[in-house]
């Protein structure tokens, strides 16, 4: 079998490009797989030629000084696809690097599946184009998505949300606290700032205030989980004075979230494997004045975490842009710590959207997509 190319830019895309190669060599054992991603790739048998996070940039005004970098390695993984001449070609998520790729890909002969929709529904709807121009096939992560894959005649199939078959906790809330030496009689508060090193820096400051804050209102044990693509020296080097008692943690991220009272979680994924695990979470984001302003005229939706756009309504709250302070994410978090109405009301609606996003199959369903594509 000619080899895949298998192309990831963040820490959510490289796990579920992991899930997919796993379940794929269990069709074929002899398949090979090279392009970019991870350690969880790399896990999986993935030859990886550049490392995932040299393409984790945030924001459009962060990317420009990244340009030369992300252009060489752009160069350099259409130069291994023209001399491997892979069977097709597995994108994943990432679309301002991975669309320009699926040109490039669809000149060279080479089909595509996509993994993971761009959020047309939220901006950029133009791409929509691009991607029936130069995509073989989409396979998408939100069952709402497939409406409109249909409506512009795109071939798409809804194969499950990820997640669902890898967000459990390995231990129980009482274990948790009990190996990390916490107190139990009082609350806990889990910190997820974002994988990216960009928001390590624009959540960092604002998230130590907070827990100060919250600290003198609520007896709480606070925790910070950092991403597979971060190091503690980032987290140094976002919040040079640290956190008073905070512990920082790079495993069992899942049994945390589980096991807390509370997530303060950065927009994206991660919010979501909050939800699935029925942990009450605040969500919040900022990305640099400029990117925002640019931006913010383009969105066509109200909410930004996908647990609302799940949910179709504000389901939690929402810190964005100049409303993220130290001062509402305390009062939000001391707010819900305190309301066992409000936590229930979540746990509620965190239960509708787990049953809405169907069975917890994606990577097998992935797996088979690939295995008809290559057919």
């Amino acid at each position: 079998m000619d080899p895949i190319l298998i192309v990831a830019g963040e820490s959510s895309g490289e796990r579920y490009g992991a899930g997919l190669v796993r379940e794929f060599r269990k069709l074929y054992p002899e398949a090979r797989f090279f392009g970019i991603g991870g350690k969880q790739m790399s896990g999986e048998g993935v030859e990886v030629l550049f490392p995932m996070e040299h393409l984790a940039v945030m924001g459009i005004f962060e990317v420009i000084s990244h340009v030369p970098r992300i252009r060489r390695i752009f160069r350099q993984i259409v130069q291994e696809t023209a001399s491997r001449r892979p069977a097709a070609a597995v994108l994943i998520d990432s679309p301002d690097f991975n669309l320009r790729l699926a040109r490039k890909l669809k000149k060279a002969g080479i089909p595509v599946l996509y993994y993971v929709s761009p959020t047309v529904w939220a901006w950029r709807r133009g791409r929509l184009k691009t991607i029936r121009k130069h995509v073989a096939r989409m396979m998408l992560i939100f069952p709402f998505e497939e409406e409109i894959y249909k409506a512009e005649n795109i071939p798409a199939t809804y194969i499950g949300h990820p997640l669902l078959e890898r967000v459990k906790a390995d231990l129980s809330r009482k274990d948790f606290f009990a190996g990390r030496g916490l107190d139990p009689g009082k609350k806990l508060v889990v910190l997820l700032p974002g994988s990216r090193r960009s928001e390590l820096r624009s959540h960092g400051p604002v998230l130590a205030e907070a827990v100060e804050r919250i600290r003198g209102s609520v007896p709480a044990e606070f925790v910070l989980v950092l991403a597979e693509s971060l190091r503690r020296a980032d987290l140094e080097k976002a919040i040079p004075g640290g956190i008073r008692g905070l512990q920082v943690i790079d495993r069992d991220g899942y049994s945390a979230i589980a096991a807390a009272d509370i997530v303060l979680s950065a927009c994206g994924t991660a919010t979501l494997e909050a939800a699935l695990l029925g942990t009450p979470v605040v969500a919040y984001y900022r990305i640099s004045p400029l990117t925002y302003h640019v931006g913010r005229r383009f969105v066509r939706i109200r909410q930004y975490s996908i647990v609302n756009i799940l949910a179709g309504k504000a389901v939690i709250p929402e810190l964005i842009q100049d409303e993220f302070t130290a001062g509402n994410l305390s009062r939000e978090t001391i707010k819900i710590l305190e309301s066992d109405e409000l936590r229930a009301e979540m746990k509620a609606d965190f239960l509708k959207i787990r049953k809405g996003l169907g069975e917890g199959r994606a990577s097998e369903n992935a797996a088979l997509e690939l295995e008809k594509f290559i057919r």
